[in-house]
């Protein structure tokens, strides 16, 4: 068996699900970020619908979204894989189609294709992960999902860059953008059910937990509501203070952006590579306390005030990114290596619904926090995402395998 550190990029592809599933994940990321950035400006711009009713529309989606994940993972459990990926991808086609019919100022229309988008978002991340672990085991599942999420990551990069170029264009550039968003999650859709691939799988003993060892999982999701704070910190709680408490030119929050999100694609395999030789657990109590760290950073950089402060800020996110990829490779490892093969289903979709929900939450806490000044923002997200690393790293569970945890030859054709 060859060392995870000479995995060659053919048999990563191959862990992955294969060329054409890799060529799905491309274009369905590549969509997600033609589409997903500008869904409220589409709304506001082209259906001429108000701020609050689009923001609305699109907030109930993602509850809608969360709500179905449960039925998702049953659907996982029942030895679904390939269908269920390209379902995902067939309902955001009835979402775009729904948007592209919906006249001006009909918000009905408008909450429906928002609603088919946000089950579709929501449901991937969940298959694709019950997916990538029934084709591959051991570290070459957790460098496979790694790999996954690099390159979603870059499909959506490029997709928001594309996005951004088109909006010169006005009302017409974004029906046609999404036209073109539409058409990739139908050829993604089609590559991904070309796959055709299912598990075969028994049926859970009567009461058994759905969620794989019952303590060890409950730790890991309440953990993980805390630590997905880091990916809305970018995203949010940056260009808030950036701009609102040190004075500082937008540039500096679309310059750290671009970077967490070129660190993400380019270092997101090789860590989760290096860091293969710790147990998973180990891996995602480490990440909390790099996340901490990067919080107690931008403390004291926005303490430096206007001038200095930007800059400052700029160089600690290079940490909380480098405890974004830490955290990214191994809570998903972590949870399928959990959750027994019947139940990998409804596993990972409670993890995805944890993640989901703590994707819902972040903004209202940092937007409520941020006013109230840099030491009840960073240091509460300090204090309990240090609570929750300390929480990982007590639990102990025998499916948890150390480093050496073996792995057969790669087998997908």
């Amino acid at each position: 068996m060859a060392p995870l550190t000479k995995i060659r990029p053919r048999a990563l592809v191959r862990a992955s699900g294969g060329p054409r599933y890799a060529v799905a994940l491309a274009v369905d990321a590549l969509g997600t970020g033609l589409l997903r950035p500008f869904l409220l400006l589409y709304g506001v711009t082209v259906l001429r619908l108000s701020a609050p009713v689009t923001g609305t529309a699109m907030t109930v989606a993602v509850v809608a979204g969360l709500v179905c994940t449960p039925a998702v993972g049953r659907w996982l459990d029942r030895g679904a894989r390939s269908t269920v990926v390209a379902a995902s991808m067939l309902v955001r086609v009835l979402g775009v189609a729904l948007l592209l019919a919906a006249p001006a100022g009909h918000v009905w229309l408008f909450a429906a294709a928002a609603l088919f988008l946000g089950i579709g978002n929501q449901a991937w991340p969940a298959a694709h992960a019950a997916l990538v672990a029934t084709v591959t085991h051991g570290r070459e599942r957790d460098t496979a999902l790694a790999a996954g999420r690099a390159l979603r990551n870059a499909g959506l990069g490029v997709g928001a860059l594309i996005a951004t170029v088109c909006l010169a264009g006005g009302t017409t550039a974004l029906r046609a953008l999404a036209a073109v968003t539409g058409l990739a999650y139908l050829a993604a859709a089609a590559l991904a059910w070309s796959v055709r691939l299912r598990a075969r799988t028994a049926p859970a003993p009567a009461g058994e937990e759905g969620d794989g060892p019952a303590p060890a999982m409950r730790a890991l999701l309440a953990a993980n509501v805390v630590y997905v704070f880091c990916l809305n910190v970018p995203e949010i709680a940056l260009p808030l203070i950036l701009v609102t408490q040190l004075d500082a030119s937008p540039v500096w929050s679309a310059a750290i952006f671009v970077a967490n999100t070129v660190l993400v694609v380019t270092l997101q395999v090789p860590v989760t590579v290096l860091l293969s030789r710790y147990s998973r657990r180990t891996v995602l109590a480490l990440a909390g306390v790099v996340l901490a760290a990067s919080y107690a950073g931008f403390l004291a950089a926005t303490s430096l005030g206007p001038g200095w402060g930007a800059p400052a800020v700029a160089a600690v996110s290079v940490v909380c990114t480098a405890g974004e990829i830490i955290y990214a490779g191994s809570a998903t490892a972590l949870v399928t290596a959990l959750a027994p093969d019947r139940l990998l289903g409804r596993a990972v979709a409670r993890f995805e619904l944890s993640t989901g929900f703590g994707l819902a939450v972040s903004p209202a806490v940092i937007t409520t926090l941020a006013p109230r000044g840099p030491t009840a923002l960073w240091g509460s997200l300090a204090a309990v995402t240090l609570l929750s690393a300390g929480a990982v790293a007590r639990t102990r569970d025998k499916s948890d395998v150390p480093a050496a945890d073996a792995m057969p030859p790669l087998s997908v054709k």
